[in-house]
């Protein structure tokens, strides 16, 4: 979810400030734990929607502080978003950091494989613990998406670890496999006549 989509979602809601915005941004996601903006990403993005024509200055708020800016959605903020929530949301399993860290491990010797599917897996298991924890505190008649939602993180740490698993059995296989390389392209020009 972009930052910039959610504060088009927060003001479809109702017309809203900065500081509104960020706190309802917060209360959405679960809190900073969870999904941290600073107040700045906020101010930034809000700004660049102005320029963009997705929102528009409302009013401001008077208060002990600075006035603070009320925007409003425009027409074509609400058509952004609405694009936005009907596009499917896609996953990237295979874009996976540790899986990098480990065949680099195994392409280097740098550092033992062993020790990184270890250090990953007391990681995994303190993340799930947390993750628990936090399950067991949420109140599921006040916020039953979220506990829905602890419950998918819960899923997605638990298969983790079973992959994390798999690997660790066949770490001595791959490690007898070539690491992958690129394909070897000739040098110098193409020939005449060669297509480009």
């Amino acid at each position: 979810m972009s930052v910039r989509n959610a504060i088009l979602g927060l003001l479809a809601q109702r017309p809203r400030h900065g500081y509104d915005l960020h706190s309802a941004f917060a209360a959405l996601t679960g809190g900073r734990e969870v999904w941290e903006v600073k107040p700045a990403q906020i101010y930034t993005t809000l700004s660049r929607l102005e320029s963009g024509g997705m929102v528009t200055r409302q009013g401001t708020e008077p208060g002990d502080g600075p006035e603070k800016l009320i925007f409003a959605l425009t027409d074509a903020g609400r058509s952004e978003l609405i694009d936005w929530m009907l596009t499917p949301v896609e996953a990237q399993p295979q874009r996976d950091e540790f899986f990098l860290k480990v065949m680099l491990s195994i392409a280097t010797d740098v550092v033992d494989p062993y020790k990184l599917i270890a250090a990953q897996r007391t990681a995994l298991y303190r993340q799930l613990h947390a993750a628990t924890v936090q399950r067991g505190e949420t109140n599921p008649q006040r916020a039953l998406a979220h506990v829905l939602l602890l419950d998918r993180a819960m899923m997605q740490l638990e298969a983790d670890l079973r992959w994390l698993e798999m690997f660790e059995a066949r770490l001595d296989e791959i490690r007898r496999q070539p690491v992958p390389e690129p394909e070897a392209r000739p040098r110098g020009r193409p020939p005449k006549g060669a297509a480009s």
